[in-house]
């Protein structure tokens, strides 16, 4: 696994173009978000989603969610009422993950016997860089094992995945608490998870 220090604030153009280069080539990366470091892959590599998949000891039951660089991006992948529109769009970019109806756009790997899948815009640069340039949305689950707590020290993440990704784009310490999920897949908006962001006013 290769680890490079990457700015917050303005990410190193040759970092970024390693790691779309590694997702292009099917491989897995580990980057921050503004919540915990996420692990991802192409979104439309098979392979590579089943290795995530795999590495987290996730059954095809378990939701993985991805990431677009901004809410026009996600209309292509999921349906978004005139109200959900309206949430996503006093909320984004932001520590929210968003349960939608998924569209044919979707790989069936995704969404199996469920319709909806699980869609982040993240507020945070590197992320919002790295989707800009590969041109399609990231899987993003949580850089972590089942059976152990989030990860957020670099050191701790580096020897955990040292043998299970190509690439660790290293930006400091992380957070600790997960985005918080609401179900806007239904007439009627539902918090699945409150993490980071949630206030008892969100929906309203």
């Amino acid at each position: 696994m290769d680890r490079l220090y990457t700015y917050a604030d303005n990410p190193q153009p040759r970092h970024i173009r390693q790691a779309i280069d590694i997702l292009r080539d099917g491989g897995l990366i580990i980057y921050p978000t503004d919540t915990v470091y996420g692990l991802g892959c192409d979104l439309f590599n098979k392979r590579a989603v089943e290795r995530i998949y795999q590495i987290k000891g996730f059954t095809k039951k378990s939701r993985l969610s991805f990431i677009c660089p901004d809410l026009k991006n996600i209309a292509k992948y999921a349906h978004v009422s005139t109200p959900a529109y309206k949430i996503m769009r006093r909320l984004l970019p932001g520590p929210f993950t968003f349960i939608l109806q998924a569209t044919r756009e979707v790989p069936r790997i995704l969404v199996e016997k469920r319709k909806n899948v699980g869609i982040r815009v993240p507020d945070n640069l590197i992320c919002y860089t790295l989707l800009q340039e590969f041109g399609h949305p990231i899987i993003s689950t949580s850089a972590t094992l089942q059976g152990i707590p989030y990860l957020n020290d670099p050191e701790d993440i580096s020897e955990v995945f040292e043998h299970k990704v190509e690439l660790f784009l290293d930006s400091d310490v992380g957070g600790l608490e997960p985005s918080t999920v609401i179900d806007l897949s239904s007439d009627e908006p539902t918090i699945i998870r409150k993490g980071k962001g949630y206030n008892d006013d969100l929906l309203f």
